[in-house]
């Protein structure tokens, strides 16, 4: 067998500004080296013996693991043994500045043995310096006077009894908590905290090769009472992408905008981030054409952070509908929700005759010597479509003339307009059931 000891020195770790990974999110970064991941006292154990060939040796794998880091910032530490307990030891004289010893295991210090540190200043009166000074003592006597521990960790470094460790495996839900190192009283101190969950959650998304839809950040309130009011143990805000993400800067921008419109009822004491849901990640793709990679945000980024900071019901898309009516074609939905189930098609004219904006209402128009106007007097190009039912009222007294079994007869055309381009009107047509002196017009649409 053969181990990896990692270590990020926490004087180094605490000097930074910005947050760092948590321990949980450090051991899910090792999976991705060999599934047999441990975290023992300070370090991290990797054991590598069954895959390190994968990554071109063990030299190679000791690159990529510096290479990989996730703290760019804090240099890993990372030394090799031939069992967790001689890694383990290595480190904590690499983290002195000591050199290793030529004889391993018996010339490792006393004090780099876990199971020996409770122990130190007996051994050090019997003369034991070493792990070999220990292993020549009488071994019934080291267990009668020490414990069945010390003899333990001593056959398992010298490779007489196996390693045994509780190995980290991924969660299949994200979802971490943690502490706050001051109480937050506001969004940019809880922000401050969240990117350390993001940077967890950044690890364990790849891990797993998914890409986020749709997060929640909650915090635990400090106090249950304020001015006499109860107040609930926790709040939250949750952010929803329309496509699988994977981008900490997009998810760290929704969650600063919803924050910013949230007010905290009461301090803050801890923080937690869950993936509400997840799909498949497969990948980014990119263009080697530079012509295609155009910098800023793309549309669905920029529609997700406007409905963050506005409101969800502030930004609405225009949603398609199978129904014969014009009026009924089309409706206005939250631009975030997703698509209705698909009903099914309605019997009318292809959809590339309608135009992609139609009016909630149609507009009354003027006329001018008969030519209907808007913005200009509009220049008839195509039509007419004609339409004659009675499934829904005509314009102002439409609802009225559908009660007494009127219907509505109409030719619809598409039309030009000066300032305005191409628009959708219609013209109100005199049938046996309606009579007009004069036909009206009105505007259904308008084109792109």
């Amino acid at each position: 067998m053969h181990w990896i000891a990692l270590r990020w020195p926490p004087e180094t770790v605490a000097a930074q500004e910005a947050p760092m990974p948590s321990i949980e999110a450090l051991g899910w970064w090792a999976l991705q080296f060999t599934p047999h991941v441990a975290w023992v006292d300070e370090a991290l154990l990797l054991e590598v013996s069954a895959c390190e060939r994968l990554w071109g040796g063990r030299l190679g794998l000791m690159r990529e693991l510096a290479g990989l880091n996730p703290m760019p910032d804090v240099p890993v530490q990372r030394v090799q043994g031939a069992t967790s307990l001689v890694a383990l030891a290595r480190l904590r004289m690499f983290a002195r500045g000591e050199p290793p010893p030529r004889d391993l295991p018996g010339g490792l210090p006393l004090d780099t043995l876990s199971a020996a540190r409770d122990h130190l200043g007996v051994l050090s009166h019997l003369g034991c310096r070493t792990w070999g000074d220990v292993e020549k003592l009488p071994r019934g006597g080291l267990v009668r006077r020490f414990g069945p521990a010390l003899r333990a960790a001593l056959d398992v470094a010298h490779g007489r009894l196996p390693d045994s460790h509780e190995w980290l495996t991924l969660p299949d839900v994200f979802e971490l908590k943690l502490e706050l190192p001051a109480l937050a009283e506001g969004a940019p101190e809880l922000m401050w905290s969240a990117n350390r969950l993001l940077a967890a959650l950044q690890i364990w998304l790849r891990a797993r090769q998914r890409g986020a839809l749709a997060l929640e950040l909650q915090w635990t309130l400090d106090l249950k009472r304020l001015n006499g009011i109860d107040l609930p143990t926790h709040q939250q805000v949750t952010v929803r992408t329309a496509t699988p993400t994977q981008d900490m800067a997009h998810l760290r921008r929704l969650l600063s905008e919803r924050l910013a419109l949230t007010t905290l009822s009461a301090p803050a004491s801890w923080l937690r981030l869950r993936s509400v849901e997840t799909a498949p990640w497969s990948g980014a793709s990119t263009s080697f054409l530079p012509e295609d990679n155009r910098p800023g945000d793309r549309l669905h980024e920029l529609v997700e952070r406007l409905s963050a900071r506005l409101g969800p019901q502030q930004v609405l898309r225009a949603v398609a509908q199978a129904d014969h009516r014009p009026e009924k074609r089309q409706a206005w939905r939250p631009a975030l929700q997703g698509d209705p189930p698909a009903a099914p098609a309605a019997a009318t004219q292809p959809d590339a005759l309608y135009p992609p904006w139609l009016l909630r209402e149609p507009l009354r128009l003027d006329v001018r010597d008969g030519r209907p106007c808007y913005r200009g007097v509009l220049r008839r190009l195509a039509g007419p479509q004609r339409l004659e039912a009675g499934w829904w009222g005509a314009p102002g007294q439409g609802a009225e003339r559908e009660e007494r079994g009127h219907p509505a007869v109409r030719d619809y055309f598409i039309a030009e307009s000066p300032e305005a381009g191409l628009v959708w009107i219609f013209r109100e047509r005199s049938s046996d059931f309606l009579a007009e002196d004069a036909p009206r017009w009105f505007l259904q649409g308008l084109y792109a």
